[in-house]
């Protein structure tokens, strides 16, 4: 029996949703994003975003509905990212999602997030269990063997800053607009990688976890220097610094994936979150995997960003194993896909990333 899933997205600054089939057939997929919103602002105001989810949710669900020529009565279930995120737009989705499931009567799953981008190469890609995930974004940053639609075992990840933090934070640093990812990216591709001497951070320890906030810090001091040295900040050192911070994001990221894959060798390499948009950090990975011998998958960009497919897509999955959530599904602002790991360190005063 093919399932015709509602998914809906509102972790972050995305309000998203999608009509997924089970045959992996995306019939429709929208996202409104809000950079306009918080671009003054240079980062996501969670207040802002909250009530932006809450104007656009049920625009979003009416446009998917309408692109597919569908109705609520032609879906088989309906499911919303229930967390990890930022709490108040995880509850506009989900309330709106009660108010779906109960008015029609149709199956409600909470979704974590981080499986809907960990599962994502199933919907885009097929492939099979088991693979090696690397998910980067601006929020988190971790590799998982995935063993099945939610079994997830973290081969490690980042102490503190996540790589799409990092890069927001380098582009603030050196005055460029936000989203940063795609403003350093397009820096980079004009400047020299080794002009500057940037750290590896944790490449001299063992294990699979990372680290980004001295590199972070290492690129302000350079740019401090620069500033005190000649009175400025020129667009050459601008693009140079952008491209060895790169650079060094994506050594640090192939060097991990490295050791990941001879820690559990397995025949796929895959990659999702918005970080994996970027095209340097992609034929790093793919390399890796290349020396490997794994297959690599890459979502397309559109599906490696945050969006309300991944989440009907996980949703999809977690139903053929027979879950399902009631009206006491709750929003929660951190949850772990692996629950038997022990939280990362190093995370500040809100706790553990992961």
């Amino acid at each position: 029996m093919t399932l015709t899933f509602l998914g809906i997205e509102s972790s972050c600054d995305d309000t998203a949703a999608a009509i997924v089939r089970s045959d992996a057939t995306i019939l429709a997929s929208v996202v409104a994003g809000q950079v306009a919103l918080h671009e003054s602002f240079g980062g996501v105001v969670p207040e802002i975003a909250a009530r932006a989810h809450v104007e656009k949710l049920d625009l979003c669900v009416e446009e998917a509905l309408a692109t597919a020529g569908l109705t609520l009565a032609d879906l088989d279930g309906v499911a919303v990212t229930a967390g990890p995120g930022l709490i108040g737009g995880v509850m506009a989705g989900v309330m709106l999602a009660k108010g779906i499931a109960a008015g029609t009567g149709l199956p409600l799953v909470g979704v974590n997030h981080l499986a809907g981008h960990a599962l994502t190469p199933r919907l885009t890609d097929g492939i099979g269990f088991p693979y090696l995930m690397l998910l980067v974004s601006g929020g988190h940053c971790q590799f998982l063997h995935v063993t099945g639609p939610e079994q997830f075992q973290r081969l490690g990840g980042t102490i503190d800053d996540a790589p799409g933090e990092a890069f927001d934070k380098v582009a603030k640093l050196l005055g460029l607009p936000q989203p940063g990812g795609p403003a350093v990216e397009a820096a980079a591709r004009q400047g020299n990688a080794g002009r500057f001497d940037l750290p590896r951070p944790l490449l001299d320890r063992p294990g699979c976890d990372l680290s980004f906030s001295g590199l972070k810090t290492a690129v302000l001091r350079v740019r401090d220097g620069l500033v005190a040295e000649q009175g400025g900040l020129h667009e050459q050192d601008r693009n140079d610094l952008c491209a060895g911070f790169q650079a060094a994001v994506a050594d640090v990221l192939a060097e991990k994936t490295r050791r990941a894959l001879a820690a559990r060798p397995v025949p796929v390499l895959a990659v999702a979150g918005g970080v994996a948009a970027n095209k340097t950090i992609r034929e790093a990975l793919q390399r890796v995997a290349d020396q490997a011998g794994a297959a690599f998958v890459a979502p397309p960009l559109a599906l490696c960003t945050d969006n309300a497919a991944m989440i009907a897509w996980a949703g999809i999955e977690a139903f053929r194993m027979g879950r399902r959530d009631d009206m006491t599904l709750a929003g929660r602002p951190r949850w772990p896909l692996d629950q038997s790991a022990a939280p990362m360190l190093g995370a500040g005063k809100r706790g553990a990333k992961a």
